[in-house]
């Protein structure tokens, strides 16, 4: 065994931890967990444990059902909410075969491969996410409206807001598990939140907002309120974006940093937008994966519905946000698109793809939208060559079954089980009657 796992040989003894949760994550993005005794790790570290794949959405089919938990020793941490008793950790884990292999269906691993392409490249891929999400009174009951914790606005600073002391319980806690916020804020709807992790490599990141959810939904529980990520809960008020800023390095410098350039940015910069930008609809079905996701982006407020990009520009889907002088090392570009929603390892795997595409293919850059994109006209956007994105969860499969690309990138087990299950939401949603149809048409039909 190396240092990681004597490390944390030691603090589970040093800590009195007696249980120890492996958490891993399935196609879809949900957060699974088993417990086991501290007795267990060192063997788990050494031959993983075994579990049963057939019973986790996409892992396995039933004749090929056993599969491994390899514990991450670099992951681990103590559970802060689990106060109360003995002490609780986690660690996040990869998915492997029975013969050492590791698991193609693990959503983990995706992140792990393209993340190995961009490095035999010399690229390392961070990001940083602006996570949005809204705090309700009640836990959700079918059929009854969410009220949120609060009527304030963007920014607003409102004397014993619920919203701010429950972004500093969040924030203490999200610390003491390693993860470090830059900043918080209330957002533009009632109740909605807004709380950015530091910048770290994809990774690191992409563990950091599953972490981040589960903490999210654990303080506001020890609250007695809700919290959801759903990217639209609301027709009236704005969407949850997660907004993410990316840049590739090479070692120690800055591969989107070029001193003199228009906006700083490098030739690799550029050609990363505009593979992001040509691959932007096959890669949707991922970066917004639900039927809902669609409603944020086609009626959501600041959210992109259009393929552009532009230089401070917050109605493009990429921004590139104004250059800090001496700061080359934060030259960067956000992305506006993703919705806290999603699975990260797969949004983070499909972003860096259509990227990496771009620069190993030397894509072009198209022409910077300068003008506010919704307020243009079909024509207008037409005339200056600004596609739509996809409109709702079915126009995103049907781009999606036909990328080399998103297959390429997520593996033959991850695209063809998450594009099924994609298809059978939409096929129950379009046949559910809403709300909105009986209290149009009942009354004069």
């Amino acid at each position: 065994m190396g240092k990681q796992e004597d490390f944390v040989l030691r603090a589970l003894e040093e800590r009195d931890v007696r249980f120890v949760r492996l958490w891993f994550t399935d196609v879809l993005g949900f957060l699974k967990s088993v417990a086991v005794a501290p007795a267990e790790l060192e063997g788990a570290f050494e031959e993983g444990i075994g579990f049963d794949g057939s019973a986790i959405e996409g892992f396995a089919r039933v004749y090929e059902a056993d599969m491994l938990l390899m514990p991450d020793p670099s992951t681990f941490q103590i559970l802060p909410w689990r106060s109360d008793g003995p002490a609780t950790a986690r660690m996040f884990c990869d998915i492997m075969m029975p013969d050492g292999s590791p698991s193609y269906s693990d959503p983990r691993h995706v992140l792990k491969r393209t993340l190995a392409k961009a490095a035999d490249k010399g690229f390392t891929f961070y990001t940083h996410p602006e996570i949005e999400f809204y705090l309700f009174k009640d836990t959700p009951q079918a059929g009854v409206d969410p009220v949120p914790v609060d009527r304030s606005g963007f920014f607003d600073h409102t004397a014993q807001s619920h919203g701010a002391d429950f972004r500093r319980e969040a924030i203490t806690m999200l610390e003491a598990m390693g993860i470090s916020v830059e900043f918080s804020h209330h957002e533009g709807g009632p109740g909605q939140q807004e709380i950015d992790l530091r910048y770290a490599d994809a990774l690191s990141t992409a563990d950091n907002i599953m972490t981040f959810r589960t903490v999210i939904r654990e303080v506001a529980l020890n609250q007695g309120i809700w919290a959801s990520f759903m990217p639209k809960p609301f027709t009236t008020h704005p969407g949850s974006g997660m907004h993410t800023h990316v840049s590739l390095f090479e070692g120690d410098q800055n591969a989107f940093y070029e001193p003199g350039a228009e906006y700083q940015l490098s030739q690799t910069g550029r050609r990363f937008i505009a593979g992001v930008l040509k691959h932007a609809p096959e890669i949707s079905v991922v970066t917004n994966q639900w039927v809902n996701s669609y409603k944020r982006m086609m009626f959501g407020g600041e959210a992109p519905s259009y393929i552009c990009w532009g230089h401070n520009n917050r109605s493009a889907m990429v921004r590139v946000p104004m250059y800090k002088p001496n700061k080359g090392a934060s030259t960067r570009v956000e992305l506006r698109t993703l919705d806290p929603a999603c699975n990260p390892y797969l949004a983070y795997a499909a972003v860096l793809a259509a990227g990496m595409k771009g620069i190993s293919e030397g894509y072009e850059l198209p022409r910077e939208a300068e003008d506010d994109v919704w307020s243009l006209t079909e024509r207008e956007r037409k005339s200056l060559g600004i596609d739509p994105l996809p409109k709702t969860l079915n126009e995103a499969i049907v781009i999606a079954e036909q990328s080399e690309l998103l297959a390429d990138t997520l593996g033959e087990n991850v695209f063809d089980f998450f594009l099924r299950n994609k298809r059978a939401e939409w096929d129950d949603y379009r046949g559910q009657v809403s709300a909105y149809e009986r209290d149009q048409m009942l009354p004069v039909i």
